[in-house]
């Protein structure tokens, strides 16, 4: 088992010298100073059984459904930091109340494809949140995150963290860029302790050409579903509950045209974000007095 101690600075990063051998694709960061651990990958193979991640038991998507139009490496795509929130007050208010609602103070919290805003209650302070991203500057500003790591989980899936470690895992708005969907959430499943949370939030905004072909060719009601079979493809999870809160709309249908899109863009289309999180626990729902 390895621990991370502080750094004086969150962008040094910290390599034990008996891993130079053991390169790993994503980097650990500091912004507070606080203990963290990570499993040891010398040790791997005398806890096999315990490390391993959810079983899969089906794939949700084909090959056609994980492609994306713009190809491009996603590390590109996000070299740049973008510094702004990605839904609208009304959207971010309603996820933190969860939050407040579902997550306890006593809680280790991985905050998975994160930013420099988590969402958190302000109020709260958690017993550790890691974050994990694609842009070291914006994880960097989370004030809310004690540590931070770098990685691209569409080229790798695997999560250099300890099995059972984190009490809930989050995950905002960023559900529909993962092309491998299933194995990341097998390894949600993993790092989750007994009893765990795992709250995946979304609205009807995207990066269009970095989301996948079955998620811009869904519907609202649609890619809930689709999220409740990554849930469900994952031998483990609890039956996900789903909670919504659309805008009002008059019955009218949600607009997937290109002009549409142009015009969120531009900001000329007025309404609150519709709010969707799906959320599921390892093996069981805990009950808390």
């Amino acid at each position: 088992m390895l621990t991370f101690h502080p750094n004086s600075k969150p962008w040094h990063q910290y390599v034990p010298t008996n891993l130079h051998s053991h390169t790993t694709s994503s980097t650990l960061y500091k912004t507070k100073v606080f203990p963290f651990q990570i499993a040891n990958t010398l040790n791997e193979g005398k806890q096999s059984k315990q490390s391993s991640a959810g079983k899969i038991k089906r794939l949700v998507l084909t090959q056609e459904g994980r492609t994306k139009l713009n190809t491009y490496p996603d590390r590109e795509f996000y070299a740049y930091p973008r510094f702004v929130t990605h839904v609208d007050d009304g959207f971010i208010s309603t996820l933190t109340n969860i939050y407040k609602e579902r997550l306890r103070p006593s809680w280790e919290i991985l905050d998975l494809m994160s930013s420099w805003i988590s969402h958190l209650p302000k109020e709260v302070t958690y017993k550790k949140v890691v974050g994990h991203g694609l842009n070291a500057q914006e994880l960097a500003k989370n004030s809310q995150l004690d540590y931070f790591f770098v990685k691209d989980l569409n080229q790798d899936q695997k999560l250099e963290l300890e099995s059972c470690s984190f009490d809930a895992v989050l995950c905002t708005v960023s559900v529909q860029y993962l092309q491998q969907p299933e194995k990341v959430f097998a390894e949600v499943f993993r790092v989750l302790r007994p009893g765990g949370a795992f709250i995946v939030s979304f609205s009807n905004r995207l990066f269009y050409e970095k989301a996948i072909t079955a998620w811009r060719d869904g519907t609202g009601y649609g890619r809930v579903q689709l999220v409740v079979q990554y849930f469900q493809c994952v031998e483990g999870f609890t039956q996900p509950e789903i909670i919504r809160k659309l805008p009002a709309t008059g019955g009218a249908q949600e607009d997937k045209s290109p002009f549409s899109w142009i015009r969120k863009l531009l900001g000329l289309l007025s309404g609150s974000d519709p709010f969707y999180a799906v959320i599921a626990y390892k093996n069981f729902r805990p009950t808390y007095e």
